[in-house]
């Protein structure tokens, strides 16, 4: 079995790396002739950094980034403060760092695990049958595959040759993209700021510079290619955040218009879509990329279950079931806070009362915070499996104790494959998953899990599978089966 990514952004990367990791055949087609610069997203939160630390890839990155522990709205005179200090995680933060930096990485990856990356091959055409899928491309190349995930943004071609909708719409605001300098510096925050005539978001680089994005109610109609200077986005800044806030140097800008969108489905036939080709939205939050990297880590290891042949026959329908409601949500949180950002005349009359109200209810900061980080996602329990009161649940990165050894549960999880955890004294768990050594890892550790768990079945995205208190062999191998198939020494 093969795989042909299209688009080599951050998502259609990360689904690469995985997949040539499995030992999957896999090519990318870019329509780019060269790599991308690009810097129009900045920010990865704490779940994609976790994912990235399955991999081994986080502690680059952080390194070369900077480290946000708060968002800090200033509404008329007024400063609040939104914790991101998450104590979920070993990433308690949102890393902002270019775009530019994490494609680097996750390309250095794929280069060194062997996957080609074919610049200049736009999609121009996709058949698919019952054996595979074949693309052309305007060039005269044509690739067949079995699989193709379309990772190749908000425009598409794969979801358009696949006749998929793209519902939503688009927003009536231009936003002014810009990195500036400023005059003085701000806290280390994401500081927006919410004026009469619109919002303007500054989050640091860490090297004196900030991103702005900015909603400006009177730049709303300026058409998309009319040039952005310094002086419009510093008229629109003093404007929307104060004179106190000016800008002494721009070295990137643009406009664009932002749209709230989601493909009807990501999943047809043999072809799958992910990132921004299966969902857009709003740059409020900051979560288009990390959404895209999920997307990727939650695809490939099903794509590579499939290409050992021992996927369940519901595991790759479950892409359009865990992932789709995410997306869903990914785009109403973002429409809320566009909403409340740049609202009509009778709502920002009580924003500044109602925004303090909200956000000083510490069961509604902890929402806003666990939405954004993507720490709060779990998952349905498939059809096809028990389940468990843990299945679905993102799972912590445990310390553990491994032959006198302290180790983290995320360095014991990387590779891949799922991870069988047996916390218990007799070793029954891990002695039922023995005939799957094959395709799982199986440890014994020392060590508390969520819920009291003492076996915890956890699947290549760091999501709980199976998790029980003290389960019985029984339990433990059907699980084994629902998920991993028939252990290899009785397949048939």
């Amino acid at each position: 079995m093969s795989v042909v990514v299209v688009g080599a952004g951050p998502t259609g990367l990360m689904l690469a790396g995985d997949l040539a990791e499995a030992g999957v055949p896999v090519t990318i087609l870019e329509r780019r002739t060269e790599e991308s610069n690009l810097t129009r997203a900045f920010a990865v939160h704490a779940r994609t950094l976790e994912l990235l630390d399955l991999r081994g890839l986080a502690d680059e990155l952080v390194a070369q980034g900077v480290r946000v522990p708060e968002v800090r709205p200033h509404l008329k005179g007024t400063e609040l403060v939104v914790d991101l200090r998450h104590p979920e995680s070993r990433f308690p933060y949102v890393l902002m760092v270019a775009q530019a930096r994490t494609e680097a990485l996750l390309a250095r990856r794929v280069r060194r695990l062997g996957v080609e990356i074919v610049h200049g091959a736009e999609v121009t055409g996709l058949t698919q049958d019952a054996g595979g899928v074949t693309l052309s491309t305007r060039d005269g190349r044509t690739v067949r595959a079995d699989h193709v995930v379309g990772c190749d943004g908000a425009h598409s071609a794969v979801r358009r040759l696949l006749g998929v909708g793209f519902s939503g719409r688009s927003y009536d605001t231009t936003i002014l993209l810009a990195d500036v300098r400023l005059g003085r510096d701000l806290p280390l925050a994401i500081n927006p700021f919410v004026g009469d005539e619109g919002t303007a978001l500054l989050t640091p680089y860490g090297d004196g510079w900030y991103r702005a994005t900015v909603w400006d109610r009177t730049r709303r109609d300026v058409p998309l290619d009319e040039p952005l200077g310094i002086e419009e986005v510093r008229d629109s800044l003093r404007r929307i955040a104060g004179k106190g806030l000016d800008v002494v140097e721009l070295r990137w800008s643009t406009r664009f218009l932002s749209e709230r969108r989601q493909a009807d489905r990501y999943r047809v036939g043999r072809v799958f879509l992910a990132g921004d080709a299966a969902h857009v939205h709003s740059p409020l939050g900051a979560m288009g990329m990390s959404t895209g990297i999920q997307d990727a880590a939650n695809l490939s290891w099903k794509l590579a279950a499939a290409h050992d042949g021992w996927a369940p026959r519901w595991l790759l329908d479950s892409f359009q079931e865990e992932r789709h409601p995410v997306g869903r949500g990914t785009l109403r949180i973002t429409d809320l806070m566009l909403r409340l950002a740049v609202p009509p005349a009778p709502l920002r009359l009580i924003r500044p009362y109602l925004a303090p109200a909200l956000l000083g209810r510490p069961a509604i900061a902890r929402t806003v915070r666990l939405t954004l980080s993507g720490l709060g996602i779990a998952y349905p329990v498939p059809d096809g499996t028990s389940g468990s009161a843990l299945a679905g649940r993102r799972v912590p990165d445990l310390e553990l104790t491994v032959d006198g050894h302290r180790r983290r549960l995320y360095e014991l999880a990387r590779g891949g494959r799922f991870l069988l955890l047996d916390l218990s004294t007799d070793g029954a768990a891990a002695a039922a998953g023995e005939p799957w050594r094959e395709r799982i890892a199986v440890v014994r550790a020392e060590g508390t899990a969520p819920e009291g768990a003492t076996a915890l079945l956890v699947r290549p995205d760091g999501y709980v599978a199976f998790g029980a208190d003290r389960p019985d062999t029984a339990q433990v191998r059907t699980a084994l089966e629902q998920w991993c198939g028939a252990a290899p020494s009785v397949a048939v």
